[in-house]
C-alpha cells in the first residue's frame, strides 16, 4: 500500500534531544510576570514550575491542550506576552533543526510523499514556523499542527486526524508518524490507524510517561533511515 504522508513530531525528533533544567526555564518564564520585582522571580518560578507539571499531567492523562498563557493562569499570575524574551532566549538553543531533516524531506517529497508536523506544544505557531524558516526547511512542510492551537494533544486520535487534514490525506493506513515517545507518538499514531516509527534517543521525564508504550512498526536510529523505510512499505 502506498504511503501518502509522513508526519513528524518536533522536539526530540526533528531536533536533537536536550536535557533541560526546568528550574532555569521557570526563572526565565517568571520574567514575564506582570508587575513583578526581581525578588519575586524565585517564588513565581516555583509556581510556574508547578503549573507546568499540572499542564503536562492534563496532556498526558486527558489529552487537553494548553498555551503559554495557561501556565500563568494555572499559577495564578498575570503575564505580559511582550516580556517573554528571556523564556524564548532560554529555549532557542534547543530548537535547532537536525541537519538530516532537509535532505529527508526533499527525498520524501520527490517520491510524492507529503510532509507534515504534529507537535505537542504550548508555544504559538509563529515560534515553530520561525524555527523552520530560520533553518531553511519551512517550504518543505505540506501541513503543520501545533497543539497550542487545537483542543487536543497526542495521543488523542483527534490530534492525529487534525494533522492528516493539514496534509490533505484521509486514509490513516497510508500515513506514517515519526516520534520519540512511545506513548504520545507510537501508541497514539497506531491507535489512530497509522504506522509509527520510533526515534529512540530521548530521555523522557518520568512525569511525562504515559500509561501505555506502543510497539513501533520500525525504529530509526537516525532520520536519514526513514526514507528507505517508507519506500519499503510502498
Amino acid at each position: 500500500m502506498a504511503i501518502d504522508a509522513v508526519i513528524f513530531d518536533w522536539g526530540g525528533t526533528l531536533t536533537k534531544w536536550h536535557d533541560i533544567d526546568f528550574h532555569e526555564e521557570s526563572l526565565a518564564l517568571a520574567q514575564a510576570v506582570r508587575g513583578a520585582c526581581d525578588g519575586d522571580h524565585p517564588v513565581n518560578a516555583t509556581k510556574l514550575h508547578q503549573a507546568s507539571d499540572a499542564i503536562w499531567c492534563r496532556s498526558r492523562d486527558h489529552q487537553r491542550s494548553a498555551g503559554i498563557g495557561d501556565l500563568f493562569t494555572e499559577a495564578g499570575l498575570e503575564h505580559d506576552p511582550d516580556l517573554l524574551d528571556a523564556y524564548y532566549a532560554f529555549w532557542e538553543p534547543h530548537t535547532l533543526t537536525d541537519p538530516e531533516v532537509g535532505p529527508l524531506w526533499e527525498a520524501l517529497r520527490a517520491d510524492g510523499v507529503r510532509v507534515g508536523v504534529l507537535s505537542n506544544t504550548i508555544w504559538p505557531r509563529e515560534w515553530h514556523r520561525g524555527f523552520f524558516e530560520r533553518d531553511g526547511v519551512l517550504d518543505l512542510i505540506d501541513g503543520d499542527v501545533y497543539t497550542s492551537e487545537v483542543p487536543w494533544t497526542k495521543p488523542s486520535e483527534q490530534a492525529f486526524r487534525a494533522a492528516m487534514d493539514a496534509v490533505k490525506v484521509s486514509d490513516p493506513s497510508r500515513c506514517v508518524y515519526v516520534g520519540d515517545r512511545l506513548f504520545d507518538d507510537v501508541y497514539g499514531a497506531q491507535k489512530a490507524g497509522m504506522r509509527a516509527i520510533h526515534i529512540p534517543h530521548s530521555n523522557i521525564p518520568s512525569n511525562q510517561l504515559g500509561h501505555t508504550d506502543g510497539s513501533p512498526d520500525a525504529v530509526a536510529q537516525q532520520l536519514s533511515d526513514i526514507h528507505q523505510m517508507v519506500r519499503s512499505w510502498e
